[in-house]
């Protein structure tokens, strides 16, 4: 008769003396073992080890970077994040060093960039309720076509919904495809706000540019009236011998932070793209003031720009007087910037 072999699998899932995770333990004992009785692992590293103290010193005191070369501190803070992606290549060194000194190290700026961006990695979001839904989005000036642009938005349900960097020539096409929609609307410059609520009081913002960028509407919600500010802040460059040239978006920042400082209406909603991150301390006019939706109740860092490799969140939503539910970015569209968007509530009272 023939004998059958039974295999009985071990409760542990594997962790036998054949298991991965006895092999695991091998493998961290082998490791282990390298180290001990080393005296130079305490010696090695020590580059790697200076290079971790001056990331997470740079972390630290990126508000005191100065601006006065190239606007070198703003440009620091726009990318601020991205800093924390040299944590595990000094880790992985470290590791490879077998230095101990380097390893310690690490764990510097690893606890400064989870101080920092720690509480933005986990999902704020309320779901799907407020009062109020907006959106915004930077068509670009040189969008292919525009129809299809705003149909993709429109489709987001918002219920206001502005757009920047409108050329003359395309505003008629926005209209178009956006007016079954959104009953009302309004384009001050090359910035434009549609809405399934009445607006009134609809003028243009000074941020002092010469030409119109920025504006502002009183809109009749259900929920009562909101204030709701549209704005692009002038573009920052790279220059190598100027280096990140703000000067213009800076001046801009601080008019649209006195015209919101001086608004009547309790309940403020600001759109629009602001050429700058919540970490940069030239826009402080502005975010001193009020509150960024992505920061209160998204999930992630909401990265907006560039569309094809979203590196900063520059285009913002941001209010006062209302409470964000949930924030998050939109599809793209053919713009090179993604099109954000949040839910509000309004009767923060209940």
């Amino acid at each position: 008769m023939a004998q059958q072999a039974y295999v009985t699998e071990t409760a542990d899932g594997g962790s036998g003396p054949g298991g991965p995770g006895s092999r695991f333990r091998r493998l961290a004992h082998r490791l282990s073992a390298g180290w001990r009785g080393d005296p130079r692992v305490w010696r090695r590293g020590v580059v790697l080890a200076v290079l971790a103290l001056l990331l997470a010193l740079v972390m630290l005191i990126h508000s005191h970077i100065p601006n006065r070369v190239g606007n070198l501190g703003s440009l620091t803070e726009t990318f601020l994040p991205w800093l924390g992606l040299a944590i595990p290549v000094l880790l992985v060194l470290g590791l490879i060093r077998k230095s101990a000194t380097a390893l310690i190290a690490v764990l510097l700026p690893a606890i400064v960039w989870l101080n920092l961006f720690g509480g933005l990695l986990s999902d704020k979001s309320g779901g799907s309720g407020g009062d109020l839904m907006v959106a915004t989005h930077n068509v670009n000036a040189g969008n292919p076509d525009p129809a299809a642009t705003a149909t993709d938005v429109a489709g987001s349900g918002a219920d206001v919904l502005a757009l920047e960097e409108l050329p003359a020539s395309s505003v008629p096409v926005y209209e178009k495809a956006l007016a079954s929609t959104y009953e009302h609307h309004a384009v001050v410059g090359t910035v434009g706000l549609w809405s399934k609520y009445p607006m009134t009081d609809v003028r243009a913002v000074d941020i002092r540019l010469g030409w119109k960028r920025a504006m502002r509407a009183t809109v009749a919600t259900p929920k009562g009236p909101v204030a709701v500010y549209v704005a692009h802040m002038p573009s920052v460059r790279v220059k190598m011998q100027a280096g990140f040239t703000a000067r213009q978006r800076d001046k801009s920042a601080d008019a649209l932070g006195e015209a919101i400082a001086g608004e009547p209406l309790a309940r403020v909603v600001l759109l629009g793209d602001l050429n700058g991150t919540m970490n940069d301390r030239s826009l402080n006019a502005v975010t001193s003031q009020l509150r960024s939706t992505q920061g209160a109740a998204g999930s992630g860092f909401g990265f907006s720009w560039p569309a094809s490799f979203p590196m900063a969140r520059i285009d913002q939503i941001m209010v006062k007087g209302v409470e964000p539910e949930s924030s998050w970015t939109l599809p793209r569209t053919n713009s090179d910037h993604l099109p954000v968007a949040a839910r509000v509530k309004l009767d923060t009272a209940s």
